[in-house]
């Protein structure tokens, strides 16, 4: 199988499927909508049997696809997964399939929303599955356009306008994108100084003895270029209104997947290539991401609207990612990418949930509610497993994340660990009470007309409850094979042992 381009079939399905519906006549919903399942099916099927065929005896990248591209810039289309990167496309898939029937009611411009969708798709995925920079850069860039798009077209007018969450949105995208690009030049031409050699290929740069200084400085530009785009405080502003403003399967997948490239980046690109730099900055990451944790918390509490409390309850969880990240020891990493991929269904099935009932309800306001499991139940289950699992309920996935997180951050940074884990307790705050709000007491008859989930509107609710269940009961499906990934970023950087840990 690893003569066969499974992955760029993988990565070009959706794009593909998006090809197809622009062909197609605007009023032929129905094969549109088709279409747009099918690509997405044959990716996430793919995906599983790459997840299942992956060798975690052997580690390392796997899979590996490489042609020559641009031969002056060193540039090749290079793809392959390792234990960091498979969970992330696995989850960028899990996601992208359900979102497509999140929006199976959608019935303004379909083809023009299921095409932006599905090149959406490709562009997150397509930044986990390549291991050039360029290539990297490119995928990332693509995500841009789609994104803005989507947003202003479709999103939603609540509390903010959909045009204002959309360029708020594009504007710290690209203003990561900015500091981004500095970074990848300023390696570039730094590794071609050093060896002679032209080279965007990650494992090569990760060879190189990069200067002290020149590591930190370009490690700053990736930190902030990553933790924007990770919400890190206090760079977390546009987020939640981002979230808000965005239709249903948007959400999903910024939610769900776009931040995720921040964490990945800042431990593929920066802990892979620039570990010196890795090593001075993260106390710095660690002190901002309890900003993450404690204030984005604290604001959850006050919130009314359905959106913004899992926003920012969102930026919250990316102060765990960001400290296990800083804490630089194998724990804490592994702790960071189930975290991630534990936050991605968590947060997607959330989303998935709360634009089903905006869509019948028009409103997404908590007080609005009561007594909703009465007249929706199926809704209510998948509220209860999205909300159970952000509180990090023993069983679910993401307890997985947060317990590894903890461990192996504790014996770094023994006080902003405490200090983290008192986010748990604002957690469960607001979490429980929203959901107590909307969901239980006396049935309130004005909403008995609503219609409970049925059709192609269980399908969100089935695979990523599924995978939050999946996870959380067999954690070894997931804890193996980033095990094997992390162990060789460790093994590749040099990270010293800290504590004990390693």
């Amino acid at each position: 199988m690893n003569n066969f381009p499974i992955l760029s079939l993988i990565l070009l399905a959706p794009l593909i499927g998006a090809i197809i519906i622009m062909c197609l006549p605007k009023d032929n919903g129905k094969a549109i909508k088709y279409i747009a399942a099918i690509s997405t099916f044959l990716s996430l099927l793919l995906s599983l049997v790459v997840f299942i065929g992956y060798d975690r005896s052997l580690g390392g990248m796997q899979f590996v696809e490489k042609i020559p591209w641009i031969a002056d810039l060193g540039v090749n289309y290079a793809l392959g997964v390792d234990g960091i990167s498979l969970p992330l496309m696995l989850l960028t898939n899990l996601i992208g399939f359900s979102a497509v029937y999140a929006s199976w009611n959608n019935k303004e411009r379909i083809k023009e929303f299921f095409a932006l969708l599905l090149i959406l798709i490709t562009g997150v995925m397509g930044t986990f599955v390549t291991t050039d920079l360029f290539i990297f850069f490119l995928f990332y860039e693509v995500v841009v356009i789609p994104i803005y798009l989507m947003v202003i077209m479709w999103g939603s007018t609540k509390r903010v306008t959909k045009e204002y969450a959309g360029m708020k949105l594009t504007i710290y995208l690209l203003i990561g994108s900015a500091f981004l690009m500095v970074g990848l030049i300023s390696l570039f031409i730094k590794a071609k100084g050093i060896t002679g050699v032209p080279s965007m290929d990650m494992a090569f740069l990760a060879t190189i003895d990069f200067p002290v200084s020149f590591q930190v400085m370009v490690f700053a530009f990736m930190a902030f270029a990553f933790g924007t785009l990770l919400s890190m405080f206090p760079f977390h502003a546009w987020s939640p209104d981002g979230y808000a403003g965005a239709p249903t399967a948007v959400s999903m997948i910024h939610a769900g997947v776009l931040k995720k490239i921040g964490g990945y980046g800042l431990i593929r690109i920066g802990l892979f290539i620039l570990p010196a730099g890795a090593q001075i900055i993260a106390p710095i990451i660690a002190v901002l991401a309890i900003g993450n944790v404690v204030y984005a918390a604290y604001i959850c509490i006050s919130q009314k609207d359905l959106k913004y409390i899992v926003g920012y309850s969102s930026v919250s969880h990316m102060g765990y990612v960001l400290i296990g990240i800083a804490a630089l020891n194998l724990i804490s990493i592994n702790g960071a990418i189930i975290m991630m991929f534990a936050h991605g269904v968590m947060a997607a099935l959330f989303f998935a949930m709360i634009g089903n009932l905006y869509e019948k309800s028009h409103t997404r306001n908590v007080d609005d509610f009561g007594g909703l499991a009465h007249q929706m139940p199926r809704l209510s289950v998948g509220f209860m497993l999205a909300g159970l699992a952000s509180l990090g309920l023993p069983g679910m996935v993401n307890f997985i994340g947060e317990f590894t997180i903890f461990v192996g951050a504790f014996s770094t940074y023994k006080v902003l660990t405490i200090i983290g884990v008192s986010g748990i307790i604002f957690t469960a705050l607001y979490i429980l009470r929203a959901l107590g709000n909307v969901l239980f007491g006396p049935r309130r008859e004005e909403w008995d007309h609503l219609q409970d989930l049925k059709g192609p509107e269980m399908v969100p609710l089935i695979v990523l409850g599924a995978a939050i269940l999946i996870g959380g009961i067999f954690p070894f499906t997931l804890m193996d094979l980033i095990s094997s990934g992390v162990g060789d970023l460790i093994a590749q950087v040099g990270l010293v042992q800290i504590g004990g840990i390693l």
